[in-house]
């Protein structure tokens, strides 16, 4: 009979990295959130908490740490964009989730169409107006209402996977 393999285990009032690590088994896209605060200034930060919530009316949902910089523009500004990542954009992921102050200076960016930049080359992106902000502990729940989602079929995801950087690999 085989060993069984040792897994870790978290409960309530455990170390809080053994729950990170237990949430790190669970591969997700990374994204890259934005909107122009109420003086036109650009603010953006990288999130890989981001989920779709219904098709009828279309909301999806992110989540961004409430100490967070761009924190208040992001749960203030009427519209904002949810740029998915692909392969080719790990330094802008990279950028994005740094204290750097200027985050999208190397950044190939516009203004979206619904008033919140829009990175280039990214794999989709869903251009969103606030629905609504909801407590979430220690990050605000932003739901917002797609307007717009456009995508590049040919581009592959940008992963993150226990801590590290993912690509597909298909057999």
């Amino acid at each position: 009979m085989a060993d069984k393999p040792i897994t870790s285990e978290y409960r309530t009032g455990s170390d809080q990295r053994t729950l990170r690590d237990a949430l790190g088994c669970f591969a997700t896209g990374v994204t890259v959130v934005t909107c122009f605060d109420a003086d036109g200034c650009p603010f953006g930060i990288t999130a890989n908490s981001f989920t779709s919530v219904s098709l009828d009316p279309p909301l999806l949902l992110v989540n961004v740490h409430k100490l967070a910089a761009s924190a208040p523009a992001l749960t203030e500004a009427s519209h904002f964009a949810v740029n998915v990542l692909q392969t080719g954009q790990q330094p802008a992921s990279i950028r994005f989730s740094t204290r750097d102050e200027d985050r999208f200076g190397p950044n190939d960016w516009s203004p979206g169409e619904y008033g919140a930049p829009v990175l280039g080359d990214s794999l989709s992106v869903f251009e969103c107006e606030r629905h609504a902000v909801h407590d979430g502990g220690d990050h605000h729940m932003l739901v917002g209402h797609v307007l717009k989602a456009s995508f590049d079929p040919s581009l592959d995801p940008l992963l993150y996977f226990r801590g590290s950087y993912r690509r597909l690999h298909f057999d």
